[in-house]
Parts: C-alpha cells; structure tokens; sequence
C-alpha cells in the first residue's frame, strides 16, 4: 500500500483519497443480479379458475364448557350434571375431538379437578383448556 508519492523531500504524506472504484464495481454487479433475479420472485400462472357456488366450512372445534363450583357440583355447557352423565357425555362426543373449556372456582379442591380430568382422559378428551379470568390490577 502507498501512502505518499515519488518525491525525495523525505516528507511523507497520507493519502485522503478513498478510492471507490471498488464499491462502484460490487454494488453494479449486485445491481445485476437483482434486476436478474426479480422477475422470478413472481411465478404465478395466469389461469382462469371455474366458479361454484360452494359454502364455506367453519373450521372451529367443538368445545365443551364444564364449570366447577367450590361444593363440587358439574355444570356441563350451563345445565346442572352429575359425573355420570358428563363421563357419557364426553364419551359420546370423543370422536369428534371436541375440547374441553375447564373452568374451576378458586376454592375449588385440587382432587375433584383431577378427578374430571381423569373423566376427560378415560373418554377420550386429548385437548383439555383451563378457562381463568385476567388479573385486576
């Protein structure tokens, strides 16, 4: 690298020229790559689909909303229920992979939460979601 010109006065001189002959160069081959490459980021194929008159599927899961109280009593989608017939009710709706809303007072004791999800586990529930209500602040 040369820092200073031919001269002999022995006086050494830095160069403040940046030469950008270099960053020209790079940024038109990049230039060129990209106008090269844009045309392929859009590969739709112009086609003329038919038309139907179709309605639109709901792809929502089936849920089924369970409360607790804090006595242990059932409610299953709002109706009062007794552990029989929610253990026939989920059973019954098991192959339609429904999910289970869970939701349970706070003073209610951790055996009779167990003790439904077990129900929801021998019936064949796999998707168990325990509704809460947010934190006041």
């Amino acid at each position: 690298m040369s820092f200073g010109g031919f001269n002999e006065g022995g006086g050494v001189q830095p160069m403040a020229e940046i030469n950008t002959t270099p960053l020209v160069d790079v940024m038109l081959v990049l230039l060129v790559i990209f106008i090269i490459t844009a045309p392929l980021f859009h590969q739709a194929v112009p086609i003329d689909l038919p038309r139907a008159d179709a309605k639109r599927i709901d792809d929502k899961p089936h849920t089924i909303q369970l409360a607790l109280d804090a006595a242990g009593s059932l409610f299953l989608d709002g109706a009062p229920a007794d552990r029989t017939a929610v253990d026939a009710a989920l059973r019954a709706a098991a192959p339609a992979n429904p999910e289970l809303h869970l939701r349970a007072d706070r003073a209610t004791r951790y055996e009779k939460v167990a003790d439904i999800m077990a129900v929801a586990q021998h019936a064949g529930i796999t998707r168990i979601a325990f509704v809460t209500e947010p934190a006041t602040r």
